[in-house]
């Protein structure tokens, strides 16, 4: 849908991790000024992100706190689904959506499009910034920081819950949860926490419990944590 756009491309998604494909028609759709518009929930990007978008000079980003939809439209086409535009929304979850064409159901297009206006209406227009990346001391005490691929063996761990985890290390859960959250080691997808590829490269596995999946880690982490 992204390659077939002529005129403007819409993306709703409250998360964002773009794929190298999707940025790749991005930035051939900017580099033809289109009129891009990405619409999305969280004000605080990964830094690769929010430098990728910030070269991006004329695709127009907003922010929508309350946003949950995810939809993708161009001046001919809509789909409305339940997968983030993140990457490891599109590589691990079971999503589902439905796909609209403007010739083949007008009526349908354009009651999407309306909705996707007032979402544009009621978000703030903002310009992402370039951040300076600080290098880090690889030899500092407490960097626990490792490539990837690189991944400790924890097949004979004891796992527990992040909030297991933070009652051992002695603070609050939402504390812990907002640690691995900056270290970009899980990340929210509606009201729940999920892996990140970072995540499950520094230990953490998805668990069934008794109220669905949550992530949990195995008990050394609380050995490097900083």
């Amino acid at each position: 849908m992204i390659k077939n756009t002529n005129e403007r491309l819409i993306l709703i998604s409250p998360y964002l991790q773009f794929h190298n494909r999707i940025r790749d028609h991005i930035q051939n759709l900017n580099v033809q000024k289109k009129d891009i518009r990405i619409v999305y929930r969280e004000s605080k990007l990964q830094l690769e992100e929010s430098n990728w978008l910030e070269s991006q000079i004329g695709v127009r980003t907003s922010v929508c706190p309350t946003l949950h939809a995810k939809c993708y439209l161009n001046e001919s086409e809509a789909i409305v689904t339940s997968m983030n535009l993140y990457s490891f929304s599109q590589q691990n979850n079971d999503e589902m959506g439905i796909y609209v064409k403007k010739d083949e159901d007008p009526e349908l297009y354009d009651d999407i499009f309306k909705e996707v206006q007032r979402l544009l209406t009621i978000s703030e227009e903002i310009r992402v910034s370039v951040k300076k990346v600080e290098k880090k001391d690889d030899h500092a005490p407490g960097n626990i920081e490792r490539p990837v691929g690189k991944k400790i063996n924890f097949s004979n761990s004891k796992y527990r819950s992040t909030s297991a985890l933070s009652k051992k290390i002695g603070i609050s859960s939402k504390e812990l949860f907002e640690i691995f959250e900056n270290k970009n080691w899980i990340t929210k997808n509606g009201k729940s926490w999920i892996l990140t590829p970072k995540g499950e490269d520094n230990g953490g596995e998805m668990k069934k419990g008794q109220y669905g999946e949550f992530v949990a880690w195995p008990e050394e982490i609380v050995n490097i944590l900083d």
